[in-house]
Parts: C-alpha cells; sequence; structure tokens
C-alpha cells in the first residue's frame, strides 16, 4: 500500500531526476500559487493514490499490447496538475515551442515529448494526466475542500511550522489572503 505514494520519489539516474525537478518546478509551482500550500499537499497526495490506482488497473490491459515500464517519478502527478491547470484556465490558446496552440493540446503534447525522458513511464504519466484533467473538468469533486478547512489547515502542524521557515514560500489557503499575499 505504502507504494500508491512512494514511487514518485523514486528515480534510476540523475537525468530523469532533473527533468522532474524541472516538470515540478514550472508546473507544481504554478498550480500551488493558484490552490494554496494546503490544498497542493493534499492534491499531490490524492493524485499519486489515484493516479496508481488507474496505473494499477490499465497496466495488465497495456502490457499485453507493449512493454510497460514501472511507474517512477514525480512526473504523473505534474501532470495531473497541469491537465487541472489547462482545464481550468481562461485562455483558449498559448504559444508551445513559437507556435499558438489550443491550450487543451499543450499537456498531450508534452506528454509526448515526456516519452523521451529515461525510465519515465508513459502509461503512468497518461494516468496523471487523466486524473488531472477529470479533476479540473469536475469529476473528482470528492477531493476539494472548502476554503475554510484549508484557512485552518493552514493554522495547524505542520503547516504553521511551513510559514516559519525562512526562504520557504508558504501560500495562504483562501483566496482572500492569497491576493493580499500576492499583492505585498
Amino acid at each position: 500500500v505504502h507504494r500508491l505514494v512512494t514511487y514518485i520519489f523514486v528515480y534510476e539516474d540523475l537525468i530523469s531526476l532533473t527533468c522532474s525537478a524541472v516538470i515540478i518546478w514550472y508546473f507544481a509551482g504554478n498550480f500551488e500559487r493558484n490552490v494554496g500550500t494546503v490544498k497542493h499537499c493534499f492534491l499531490t497526495i490524492a493524485f499519486a493514490i489515484v493516479s496508481a490506482f488507474l496505473y494499477l488497473l490499465l497496466r495488465p490491459v497495456v502490457s499485453r499490447v507493449s512493454a510497460v515500464e514501472d511507474a517512477k517519478g514525480f512526473t504523473p502527478v505534474a501532470f495531473a496538475t497541469l491537465g487541472v491547470s489547462t482545464t481550468r484556465s481562461q485562455m483558449k490558446s498559448t504559444l508551445f515551442f513559437g507556435v499558438r496552440v489550443p491550450v487543451v493540446l499543450v499537456p498531450w503534447f508534452m506528454l509526448c515529448i515526456a516519452w523521451f525522458i529515461p525510465h519515465s513511464s508513459l502509461l503512468s504519466n497518461l494516468c496523471g494526466l487523466l486524473v488531472g484533467e477529470a479533476y479540473g473538468l469536475g469529476y473528482c469533486f470528492c477531493l476539494d475542500f472548502l476554503e475554510s478547512v484549508g484557512s485552518k489547515l493552514d493554522r495547524v502542524f505542520p503547516f504553521s511550522l511551513l510559514k516559519r521557515i525562512p526562504g520557504l514560500k508558504y501560500i495562504p489557503g483562501s483566496l482572500a489572503e492569497r491576493r493580499a499575499f500576492e499583492s505585498s
């Protein structure tokens, strides 16, 4: 059961770790700014678990057709956050490598690029993207909690400790506090 979450911390080489770090820095950081640190932490664990379950369901079917790499690394969760961000985005199109494309296609192009990350599982990344898209479209509403709950969790351990660490950017749970934080 512990592997449903711990697989996101497993890397086989420095290249896959570096690629994952860039993906986490770029996509997960933006997602955290939109939802707050408490909800980001909760959704990171939830996305990891749901993506792992979906991977375990699809692996026997896909392994009949082609070889399937084991799920490793944070990229499935990063794809989930990217899926949420693009489905909830107000933008219709964006520049992707100098070409204007619809925003909803960006994660699918990124999935094709991630295929070339060493020891990265295409199936687990696809599962993460599907989970993120489902959450972004509102099909996983059971993973949401009220902003008031997020604000209360901001004041308890370990989140109260995270606020005090110098150099660490903590994003508040409520929208009003996030707006005040961004303006300061």
